[in-house]
């Protein structure tokens, strides 16, 4: 901890007082600095304001006692002893509770505890006794070496239980790997969006672009010593329960050929976003210039001068337009639907070394950052997505507050494109926000308003060798779009999910079938009757459409699969395969807490919904109530073998 009194001073001006405050509570041990006059304004905002509705007098107060704890111990160059370390439980929700200025609700504690570091949350083996893992060639097999397939594997070296992980990518990274197109980044700050056992105080920017949280997920991957023990370029084929020997049959192939695994346990983390969908249109084959999904972006692609046409406004286009507008001769967009993206001032702010020092020095200033994100980007904004069967307005909204929400995006909309009504027209959705997936404003506005760019919403009737053709369906009025590179942003499969590796189960039942109709369904997204021992990561309903964050989400999946496998290796059993009615009481829990939600509004398409209109991308329910429905195993709900 080498710094000057002048870099601390730098540092606390920078310092978000809610924060603040409660590092204070650990340095003194003094309850004060949640009291009156100490107690912060609530904020509902996505990026709060760091000075918590503090009078600049209290604001000098707070800043001048951390300097003085570090003054008077004489610590400035030495790291900082909190009094306070583990505040125990009433004096922790007491701080979460001061810190946001509202009551958290008691199940979060737990979460809060873990995710702090005051509880190591580990699985942990039923007796002293280790059963030996080594009588199957490979005891638990990871397909997937991305966020999820890393997390596993993690839990699984500390546990002692042997297993094989293998990625068809030549490195790690999953869908941080393969999406590597200008502007792609996170929508969710990354002191929150990172693994809670391997917190990084050195984010160069709050919001990171791709290449740093790849870093990131390479540095996790080297230290945790699981690097080296991926086998990359290697693809699954298929897989085969095997009755007679209790074990999957997985066939894999990679550069060497094809071979055979057998294993006893398999997990499948191949990740949401893992097929594109490429959208086919009449003639796209005859295009004579280059055409390619975001998720397959050349690396030899130059589009400086270029005239470049791009199909999609979703997420991946919103951050791609911004990011190459300025290199382009010509940028034609094509919209199928207006979308709906927020205003976050300082979006796309770095993160500057002031605040850098705070996050690796001052203790518990890194901790309780990631805690408010985590309260802002998760369970907050659910209860605004419920339908209000009393809303007077229910075509344009859900409830009040979310008809707040519309109308301050439209502000935002009707601010960034003044004197462009065209472009307003197209621009501002009639279904209620967040009915689609919701997208941050990193510059698409002031993007679309530019002299070369047209926003097009005309649908695609064929592409020939020059460029895309468009029909109105009104006027029946044709439109041709010269263009020399065609992009494809428009998304990706998230119906079949594990399905797609040719999984056949017990009594030769296929997942593809179990799962037709593009209406995937597992117990709390992980597990599916007559398929034993297989167990899925960002499986169905799990994705977390209101808020939250992967890495969350992928470490209450490793929990809850560690906890099956332990369990199964404990027993000495060979097999365990969850009950189809456990599988379809959970679905039932679902589907109907969706008919309550945002996602299940008439007006709107959206890939959250199979063609059928069920719901099968995102999770209803809070992060915290899936997070205790994860904790642990209940043995009731499963057949043994």
């Amino acid at each position: 901890m080498s710094t000057n009194w002048t870099e601390l001073d730098a540092a606390l001006a920078e310092a978000d007082l809610r924060v603040l405050l409660m590092c204070l509570v650990h340095l003194t041990g003094d309850a004060k600095w949640m009291r009156d006059p100490f107690v912060p304004r609530r904020d509902v905002r996505l990026i709060a304001d760091p000075e918590a509705g503090f009078s600049p007098e209290l604001a000098a107060e707070i800043r001048g006692a951390v300097r003085t704890v570090i003054v008077e111990t004489n610590r400035l160059n030495s790291p900082l002893v909190p009094q306070v370390a583990d505040p125990g439980d009433e004096l922790l929700t007491e701080m979460m509770n001061a810190c946001l200025g509202e009551i958290v609700p008691p199940e979060y504690l737990p979460m809060v505890r873990i995710d702090m570091g005051f509880d190591s949350g580990h699985i942990e083996w039923p007796t002293s006794a280790r059963p030996d893992t080594t009588q199957h060639d490979t005891t638990v097999l990871i397909i997937g070496a991305g966020i999820s397939g890393l997390c596993v594997a993690r839990q699984l070296l500390r546990l002692g239980i042997g297993f094989r992980i293998v990625e068809k990518n030549p490195e790690v990274g999953g869908t941080w790997l393969e999406n590597h197109y200008p502007g792609a980044g996170v929508d969710t700050p990354n002191h929150f969006y990172s693994y809670s056992f391997a917190p990084n105080p050195g984010w160069t920017h709050f919001f990171s672009q791709r290449d740093e949280l790849l870093g990131y997920i390479h540095g996790v991957a080297a230290s945790e010593g699981i690097t080296d023990l991926v086998e990359y370029q290697t693809e699954v084929q298929s897989m085969t329960w095997s009755a007679e020997s209790n074990n999957w049959v997985v066939s894999v192939s990679s550069p060497a050929g094809s071979r055979t695994i057998r294993t006893k346990t398999v997990v499948g983390a191949i990740g949401h976003f893992n097929r594109p969908e490429v959208a086919r249109f009449d003639g796209d084959d005859r295009f004579s210039g280059r055409l390619f999904h975001t998720a397959r972006w050349p690396d030899d692609v130059d589009l400086t001068g270029q005239r470049v046409a791009i199909i999609g406004t979703g997420a991946s286009s919103m951050q791609i337009v911004p990011a190459i507008v300025d290199t382009v001769h010509t940028l034609t967009i094509f919209q199928r639907t207006a979308q709906w993206a927020r205003n976050v001032p300082h979006l796309n702010d770095p993160v500057r070394p002031a605040e850098e020092w705070l996050f690796r020095h001052l203790p518990y200033y890194a901790t309780w950052t990631r805690f408010t994100q985590f309260w802002r980007y998760g369970d907050g904004l659910l209860r605004f997505l419920k339908k209000d069967p009393e809303w007077q307005f229910p075509d344009r909204s859900l409830n009040r507050v979310n008809d707040r929400h519309r109308q301050e995006m439209t502000d935002h909309i009707l601010e960034q494109l003044d004197g462009r009504p065209d472009l307003i027209d197209k621009c501002v959705p009639t279904y209620p926000p967040f009915g689609k997936r919701i997208l941050l404003d990193k510059g698409w506005y002031a993007a679309i308003r530019q002299p070369h760019v047209d926003l097009v919403t005309d649908p695609i009737s064929s592409i020939d060798e020059r460029g895309v053709l468009t029909r109105n369906p009104i006027t029946g009025q044709t439109n041709h779009y010269d263009a020399d590179v065609l992009i494809v942003a428009t998304g990706f499969s998230v119906t079949d999910h594990a399905s797609r590796l040719n999984v056949t189960g017990r009594d030769a039942r296929r997942l593809t079938d179990d799962w037709a109709g593009d209406n995937p369904r597992a117990h709390l997204g992980i597990t599916v009757p007559g398929f034993p021992n297989l167990f899925l990561m960002g499986g169905p309903n799990t994705n977390a459409g209101h808020g939250g964050s992967g890495f969350l989400m992928a470490e209450a999946q490793t929990r809850y699969i560690t906890s099956c496998i332990v369990e199964l290796l404990a027993r000495g059993g060979a097999s365990m395969d969850v009950h189809e009615v456990v599988r379809d009481e959970y679905t039932a829990r679902v589907d109907a807490e969706h008919e309550t939600l945002v996602w299940t509004h008439p007006g709107m398409s959206t890939y959250y919904r199979n063609r059928f209109g069920r719901v099968v991308s995102p999770m209803p329910f809070r992060l915290i109530d899936y997070w205790h429905s994860t904790r642990a195993i209940d043995p009731t709900e499963f057949v043994w073998t």
